[in-house]
């Protein structure tokens, strides 16, 4: 066994480290405890008592990170690039080297980016991020389909209550803006359809189609197209370990029948006892 360790070379080494599920473990809770320590900072009292002991840990967590992504710099080389969440990590991790004196002393709230390194340690996040990614294209033609209604909104609001709400409905931009508004709920009927609703009585035949509409089913289709992606998301990394179980059978019945083979030629070429 101490032969096997010799004979492996640093980047194996490297390899299994990396590869190893206690520092996958270890980076996760670097990761939260540096989350923890930046929320800390933001307290005065606190940063006044152990400010030092604060910083010192950031640069601590710093070190780390850093440390990981050379490490798997290292053990992958071209195939590191090739990666977005190493691109991802890479981008959070160099966040903390910026200038933060002077003019940009703004970046030091920056670090707080770190804890986004969870999307990519945590396999979870990961399929949810990466099923949001994937439902973008997807999601263009009802896009198109919300983009499309609220122009013709705006124009009929803008024609209709423009003279009377100026300020709502006064131009297409400002009623893109106040159409935006009723499609989030925010106040949209004490704030804006009632009061309009009392110049114009049959406001609510335009205003209640437009909520069902936007609100509802077009938000619920932006629901459905993401949740779907998840599912082909999961279902695809549920057939990548099944097809890796696979290989590994097949990998384990050749060599088993490999040494088969071995033991027959030996019994074969092992010369007959005499009897």
């Amino acid at each position: 066994m101490n032969q096997n360790i010799e004979k492996r070379n640093p980047r194996e080494i490297a390899r299994a480290i990396v590869a190893h599920p206690r520092f996958g473990h270890f980076i996760l809770a670097v990761i939260i405890i540096n989350a923890v320590t930046l929320g800390l900072e933001t307290d005065r009292d606190i940063r006044n008592q152990a400010g030092d002991w604060l910083y010192l840990f950031d640069k601590i967590a710093v070190a780390i990170f850093t440390v990981e992504l050379a490490l798997k710099l290292y053990v992958q080389r071209r195939d590191f690039f090739r990666d977005g969440w190493n691109l991802f990590d890479t981008v959070i991790v160099s966040v903390a080297y910026l200038p933060v004196g002077g003019g940009f002393a703004v970046l030091r709230a920056l670090r707080i980016l770190r804890v986004l390194r969870l999307l990519s340690v945590v396999p979870r996040m990961r399929q949810v991020v990466t099923g949001l990614i994937s439902a973008v294209p997807a999601m263009g033609s009802v896009i198109l389909l919300l983009l499309l209604t609220f122009y013709v909104a705006s124009v009929i609001t803008t024609k209709l209550f423009g003279e009377a709400f100026p300020q709502w409905f006064g131009s297409i931009g400002e009623s893109l803006y106040s159409l935006f508004q009723i499609m989030t709920l925010e106040s949209w009927s004490m704030g804006i359809v009632r009061p309009v609703m009392e110049v114009y009585p049959l406001a609510w035949m335009f205003f209640l189609p437009f909520v069902l509409v936007s609100s509802f089913i077009v938000l619920n289709l932006f629901i459905a197209i993401i949740v779907n992606s998840m599912h082909e998301e999961q279902d695809e990394e549920s057939q990548k370990e099944r097809d890796l179980i696979l290989s590994e059978i097949r990998a384990l019945r050749e060599q088993v029948s490999q040494l088969q083979g071995h033991v027959l030629k030996a019994e074969e070429a092992r010369p007959n006892r005499p009897q």
